[in-house]
C-alpha cells in the first residue's frame, strides 16, 4: 500500500540552540544531534537536531539558509501537540523564556519568572545591584 507522509515544516524564530536544548529539558524531551525523527508508518525525517519526544513520533530541527531552526513533526493524530502544544506553542513559548533568561543574565541581570493563570509566562527582570 502507498504510505503518506505527514511531515510538516514551520517556520520559526529559533536560533539558539542551546536554549531550545533547555526548553526541552523543561518539558522533559531530549535533544538529539544528527539523527531521525519517527513519523507515521515507520516514516522517517533527518534533521539537524531531533527533538525526542515521549510518544510514537518525533521533531526533526532543522537549520534554514537565514539562520533560524525549522521545525518538522508528523502532526498526525496530534501526538506531537500533546507533547509540544498546539503549532509547538508550549515549546516556542518556553525557548523564548530560556532565550530571554540567558541574554538577561549575560547583562548581569537577575530573572525571575511569573507563571500566569492562562498559561502564559512573564519574566522580571531585576538589575543587581
Amino acid at each position: 500500500g502507498i504510505h503518506v507522509s505527514h511531515f510538516t515544516e514551520i517556520k520559526t524564530q529559533i536560533k539558539d540552540i542551546e536554549a531550545l536544548r533547555l526548553a526541552c529539558q523543561e518539558l522533559g524531551l531530549t535533544l538529539l544531534q544528527n539523527a531521525e525523527a519517527r513519523g507515521y508508518y515507520e516514516n522517517k525525517t533527518k534533521g539537524d537536531y531531533v527533538i525526542q519526544l515521549k510518544g510514537p513520533y518525533d521533531i526533526a530541527v532543522n537549520k534554514q539558509p537565514d539562520g533560524t531552526f525549522g521545525l518538522t513533526g508528523d502532526l498526525w493524530q496530534g501526538h506531537v501537540e500533546k507533547e509540544v502544544g498546539q503549532g509547538y506553542g508550549k515549546l516556542l513559548q518556553l525557548y523564548g523564556v530560556h532565550k530571554a533568561t540567558m541574554e538577561a543574565r549575560k547583562k548581569g541581570l537577575s530573572v525571575m519568572r511569573n507563571q500566569k493563570q492562562d498559561g502564559s509566562i512573564k519574566l522580571v527582570l531585576m538589575g543587581v545591584s
